[in-house]
């Protein structure tokens, strides 16, 4: 039995949820968003709840009955409240900013700067620097309504200078991660 697919979705007050067939549309005051449920999995809506049901007990039934209830969770979640996912640029003389057009201009080290132009419905803030232990600390939000999309916008601007660790841990990072620092070469 799938622990997580039995427990029902709360609908808050200043969302509507509706379901067309296998599509379930998500709408708030965020934004909306929709998805297609898988064959199989059924959701019906009951005393403002959502539960989601399976259609029998195969292995990938009840894979899926977890999947499309925490998938519908984050859209119900997303659409109310938005999801954000903090980055750090850490180094000395590195730099970030974002212009008008929410493009993301990065100098970390590189003979040139990169840009980064996210996904519609993406939104990128850069908050102001901090020096911590002799390195700028710069933050990043990323903010959106789709969990899955902030997530990987956050992957890719992190994937433009990974943390390094060999040295004092340069390079983007997520907020809170923790960059274990290596030993060089031992002259012998």
């Amino acid at each position: 039995m799938s622990r997580i697919g039995q427990i029902p979705i709360p609908i808050p007050s200043s969302v509507k949820v509706a379901f067309n067939d296998s599509e379930v549309q998500v709408e708030g005051p965020k934004g909306s968003l929709n998805w297609v449920i898988p064959q199989g999995i059924e959701a019906t809506i009951e005393d403002n709840n959502i539960t989601i049901s399976r259609a029998n007990d195969h292995r990938k039934q009840k894979a899926l009955h977890g999947l499309t209830r925490s998938l519908i969770a984050n859209m119900v979640t997303g659409v109310s409240e938005g999801f954000e996912k903090k980055l750090r640029v850490v180094g000395t003389g590195y730099r970030a900013e974002v212009t008008r057009q929410n493009v993301l201009t990065v100098d970390v080290g590189y003979s040139h700067t990169v840009t980064y132009t996210p996904p519609e419905g993406i939104t990128l803030t850069v908050e102001p620097q901090e020096n911590i232990d002799g390195q700028t600390h710069i933050p990043i939000v990323v903010s959106g309504i789709d969990k899955q999309v902030v997530g990987q916008v956050a992957a890719s601007i992190r994937q433009i200078k990974k943390p390094e660790t060999y040295k004092p841990s340069k390079g983007i990072r997520y907020e809170g991660e923790r960059v274990r620092d290596k030993e060089g070469k031992i002259a012998g």
